[in-house]
């Protein structure tokens, strides 16, 4: 074999490879690589591409359940059954380092990528979400970031046809740099009509479809597994342009080859291109593929092998096809306007075989390639931060009493994080397609499924700040708050995907909080039986000056069996009596009580009992299909009077007067952001059953107050202010 590039010292760096992993790919061949090869092991081998450095973590996050239809990284995303022959497919991955170097198009192309992975599997996408962390939004610069990452993802999902129904935005300095963008979705496919990815059938031909091959993306997933710097300017060329009209194209498409069961195998052509989906598409299934790929449709005149392998450009796919259906798929493909090419054919070999106009430029056994076979696993040295011990030995009650509980409470619903994101999700088509049963702005986004009485209930969340203090306790936190928020909708939690955000994984401190965070998830997975369908993890985060919060996003899927029964936050009718499950408040550790009023991030997080927070979903889960609850909302960000606030904010006629004793300091009892806790309002006749199933469950409660028909709150003697006074600064606080 040819080798046009001399491989030195200097381009074995430029890949990216340790002294130890190119010593290993010379074992691997027996020869030196072609210029080819030592592209193709680089991107096979980032982290973006093998989990290198955080494969062996995710091992034990809990995969199985009964509703799991396929396990853990077998496929492009997770499957959970919910009956009647349906099943839900969805997942959450990153766009982090683009969308901080090209905002509209990282974000726009993050949307493109995650709709891929999930028609890629045969379902219709009927919902997207997203996760978002920033800087200070009154910096300049964090302000044009947002807009721009808020209009990709507007502009691509709207264009294309998915509603954008729900997520999550946090503002934080530690993101100042370097923003987090995580995207979700969400669809629907028979059983039956479950794609798969793995390339069966010795002698079935590879097909190339979509939008022609450019130069764009070349090497996203390597520019994706290294920090970001003061050059990562010349990076740009890693940054992938989309065109959601051509993946809607796409996706009609596909679906149209799937569905006629035209197909044996199809992978969506996302990080590292035609080498990551040829590679995992002969890897999976233990056999070769041989791809010439001159026969690849190009858009640039001059590319190179290396070129044609590594770009990433954008709305692609590979499928494998018996011979007999080649011309029918095609046809298909070529009907709706797309590019189809045969390019390739699968060997009984094992080996991913690239040939370039009659000349072979590379030959690599795809078990050294694919994710779970031979590619190089690490464990890092992991070091507890020796900085946290001050930080969580931080005591809140240290710090005295405010002056005036409104104000605290007007500056906490005026704080970015807790503020209305109605700037944000305005600019989002939340109501295409006609199933959005409950809107952004909820607990949890609500989805109905067409023909059935049941729903889907989503949520995302992650409290960096927790994680920042106490990795364990913080992702243990975040599975707890995205179950709690689709409970308080009235679905029963299902399952989860994650998007793993962390920084520099070879600095000790950081892969302890890496290693602590999936301890947690897995424990809190293992405990509300959500087990892990798959997701993303996104290393390297960090700015020249630090590394992000760290950032365990959960996805959570819940299951509502009749849509009639969802429950929003929202009070009702007055009259209504108001109570608190769960404790009183008491923690005000990583609360954004001490962030906002105090300017400190300190303390312990609240601690998180798992036995009382599934006692909380058992409960709030028999009180709605009893119906016999008006709202429930979770109590988080802000704590206590925040939740009640937000509850009065979308019914302008109605006021609350909250009358209940207190035990403790006030400021934790009214901010403290303690877990296991929901505020619901019912009617009076009800309140009667509505105490012996939280006595039954063993789940306290108090009683608050009272939904009154004038647009006052009112909490005992410390707070009285009328909601449209209160509602101004969460209104305003965000502008983009």
């Amino acid at each position: 074999m040819s080798n046009k590039v001399e491989i030195n010292p200097q381009i074995i760096s430029e890949h990216g490879f340790s002294d130890e992993e190119y010593q290993q790919i010379l074992s691997i061949l027996g020869r030196t690589p072609t210029w080819v090869e030592l592209g193709i092991f680089s991107v096979m081998w980032s982290e973006h591409a093998s989990y290198k450095n955080s494969v062996k973590l995710l091992k034990t996050l809990p995969k199985d359940g009964p509703a799991m239809l396929t396990k853990a990284g077998e496929e492009n995303a997770g499957i959970v059954d919910i009956g009647d022959n349906l099943a839900i497919c969805f997942k959450i991955e990153s766009h982090n380092h683009p969308s901080a170097l090209e905002p509209y198009h990282g974000a726009a192309t993050g949307v493109g990528g995650i709709l891929r992975d999930i028609f890629t599997m045969g379902a219709k996408p009927i919902a997207a979400l997203n996760s978002l962390r920033f800087g200070n939004p009154n910096d300049p610069e964090v302000k044009h970031l947002i807009s721009e990452v808020v209009h990709g993802i507007a502009d691509y999902g709207n264009c294309f046809g998915v509603p954008t129904v729900g997520g999550e935005v946090y503002f934080e300095d530690s993101y100042t740099g370097n923003p987090l963008v995580n995207a979700m979705a969400v669809g629907i496919v028979p059983h039956d009509k479950i794609a798969r990815s793995a390339a069966t059938g010795i002698g079935n031909l590879v097909l190339y479809v979509g939008a022609k091959t450019g130069r764009d993306g070349i090497h996203g997933a390597t520019f994706a597994s290294i920090e970001l710097s003061e050059d990562s300017e010349e990076k740009r060329t890693a940054v992938q342009v989309g065109d959601p009209f051509l993946e809607k194209l796409l996706l009609e498409a596909t679906l149209e080859v799937i569905h006629k069961d035209l197909v044996v195998g199809i992978q969506d052509m996302g990080a590292a291109g035609l080498t990551c989906s040829s590679s995992e598409m002969s890897g999976k299934a233990g056999l070769g593929i041989e791809l010439e790929i001159d026969r690849v449709p190009q858009r640039e005149s001059g590319m190179t092998a290396y070129e044609i392998m590594l770009s990433e450009s954008q709305e692609r796919m590979l499928l494998i096809v018996e011979p007999s259906n080649i011309d029918e798929v095609m046809e298909v493909f070529q009907r709706w306007d797309l590019d189809a090419s045969v390019v390739g054919k699968v060997t009984a070999d094992g080996i991913l075989r690239v040939i370039w106009h009659g000349e072979t430029v590379a030959e690599i056994p795809s078990e050294y390639l694919v994710l779970g076979g031979k590619a190089p696993v690490y464990e890092r040295e992991a070091l507890r931060p020796p900085w946290l011990d001050d930080l969580q030995d931080f005591d809140p009650f240290s710090i005295p009493e405010p002056d005036s509980y409104t104000d605290c409470l007007l500056g906490l619903l005026g704080s970015h994080n807790i503020a209305s994101k109605h700037a944000i999700y305005r600019q989002y088509d939340h109501m295409v397609q006609i199933n959005s049963h409950v809107e952004p702005g909820s607990d949890a986004a609500v989805i109905t499924i067409k023909g059935t009485t049941k729903a889907i209930a989503l949520s995302t969340d992650c409290n960096g700040r927790y994680c920042y203090l106490d990795p364990y306790e913080g992702a243990r936190i975040a599975v707890a708050e995205s179950a709690r928020n689709v409970v308080c909708s009235g679905a029963k939690p299902l399952a989860i995907t994650n998007c793993l955000n962390f920084g520099n994984p070879y600095k000790p401190e950081v892969f302890w909080t890496l290693k602590e965070a999936v301890r947690g998830i897995g424990e809190a997975c293992k405990a509300f039986e959500t087990p892990v369908t798959g997701g993303n993890v996104s290393l390297y985060n960090e700015n020249p000056d630090a590394a992000i919060y760290p950032t365990p996003v959960i996805g959570m899927l819940g299951l509502i069996a009749d849509y009639n029964k969802t429950l929003t936050q929202t009070f009702k009718q007055a009259g209504d009596h108001v109570y608190l499950l769960g404790r009183e408040g008491s923690e005000l550790g990583g609360s954004e009580y001490l962030k906002t009023i105090h300017n400190t991030i300190a303390g312990f997080p609240p601690r998180l009992d798992l036995s009382a927070e599934k006692k909380l979903h058992d409960l709030l889960l028999t009180l709605a299909d009893k119906t016999l609850i008006s709202s429930a909302h979770d109590v988080s960000d802000g704590g206590l009077l925040c939740a009640v606030a937000e509850c009065c904010f979308s019914n302008s006629n109605l006021g609350v007067d909250l009358q209940f004793e207190i035990s403790t300091r006030k400021s934790a009892v009214y901010f403290g952001e303690d877990q296991s806790r929901a505020v619901v309002s019912l009617p009076e006749e009800n309140v009667e059953d509505f105490l012996k199933l939280a006595e039954q469950i063993g789940v306290p409660v108090c009683k608050l107050g009272i939904v009154t028909n004038s647009p006052v709150f009112n909490c005992n003697t410390d707070v009285s202010i009328a909601i449209g006074e209160l509602i101004r600064p969460w209104q305003e606080a965000i502008k983009i």
